[in-house]
């Protein structure tokens, strides 16, 4: 396992971290199932457990805090706040009023007496970054969080929450985490630059793009996986984007078997590659699917391995933009663009 700064904290973390989204009701893993995928993990060298407080509604959240019990001071622990967790319309966003509550929430469920990395899920236009920062740096003072992030903003987001962090004396993000794959390839055109400019960490989610990199899902074959059941019209291939995406897969497998590597070792050794990236969160329903990922602990991919990838998914494209988180809400909402 390989190991790289989360930023300018001097925390060590791995170039893989856990991604524990599956565990409970989502991906139907069982308790039993989510311990012994992080005593795996935890065997191999991973260090970082990200998790969510709205995945499953706390089940997640509750099953990590059932795994590590006993050694959580060896798990840089991360969780996640801001987007819905019950049809309250208060039960959401990043207002001090419901952080502090959301993180209390947290704790008790994880366990712990305090969370590594508190990240905000999404950006909430609602509220302001004076507002979001001025209560995350009190939780910080209060011991109750070490750190705090954000995750899935646009570039100018990032930007912004830096600008208002100094302005008025806040603590600031020091951790993005986006959205990145060989087929999602969007933010390198202004979210990555964008962290490196402040220095900040990056935890990439669905490094294997949602299962299309896991190795399952090739042509002539039919689309089987978990999350095609949770969401069928992201694999529907009579879909143009979809179809240009299992070109992509086709040509990709090539490289890989010609390189040696597994699709998913080609798939997380690529994102792990960018110098902005400090880990690749992973997300395995199964043992199996862990060692899987976990091959790749080691890889790194050669000068021309990259170069074949780029003339398959050039550099800063999305393969499928409408998928993406960070799309500004003007551009959703009319009543945003017209006010």
């Amino acid at each position: 396992m390989q190991y790289r700064t989360l930023g300018r904290t001097g925390v060590r973390v791995s170039t893989l971290a856990l991604g524990a989204m599956n565990f409970g009701a989502i991906g139907r893993t069982s308790q039993a199932e989510a311990t012994a995928i992080v005593d795996a993990a935890l065997e191999a060298g991973i260090n970082v457990i990200d998790t969510a407080d709205m995945y499953g509604r706390g089940e997640s959240e509750r099953m990590v805090g059932k795994a590590i019990e006993g050694r959580r001071d060896d798990v840089v622990v991360a969780t996640k706040a801001s987007l819905p967790m019950s049809d309250e319309r208060n039960h959401q966003g990043s207002s001090r009023r419901w952080l502090v509550t959301a993180l209390e929430s947290s704790m008790r469920r994880l366990g712990v007496d305090h969370i590594d990395l508190y990240q905000i899920h999404r950006w909430d236009p609602d509220t302001s970054d004076e507002e979001t920062l001025s209560a995350l740096t009190d939780l910080r003072r209060a011991g109750k969080i070490r750190y705090f992030g954000s995750s899935s903003f646009p570039a100018y987001r990032i930007v912004q929450a830096q600008w208002a962090a100094r302005e008025h004396n806040l603590g600031r993000y020091i951790s993005e985490q986006p959205s990145y794959s060989i087929l999602q390839r969007g933010i390198e055109a202004h979210v990555l630059p964008a962290t490196q400019e402040y220095g900040l960490g990056v935890l990439a989610w669905s490094p294997l793009a949602s299962g299309w990199l896991s190795g399952a899902i090739r042509r002539n074959s039919d689309i089987n996986t978990n999350r095609s059941r949770l969401m069928p019209e992201r694999f529907d291939t009579s879909v143009p984007h979809n179809r240009a995406r299992l070109d992509a897969v086709e040509r990709l497998a090539k490289v890989a078997e010609q390189a040696n590597l597994t699709v998913v070792q080609l798939a997380l050794g690529f994102v792990t590659a960018h110098p902005a990236v400090t880990s690749a969160i992973i997300g395995p329903r199964t043992i199996d699917h862990l060692q899987a990922q976990l091959a790749a602990a080691d890889t790194v991919l050669a000068g021309d391995v990259l170069d074949a990838i780029d003339e398959i998914v050039a550099p800063g494209l999305d393969l499928a933009p409408h998928e993406k988180f960070d799309t500004p809400p003007a551009l959703l909402d009319s009543s945003l663009r017209r006010r």
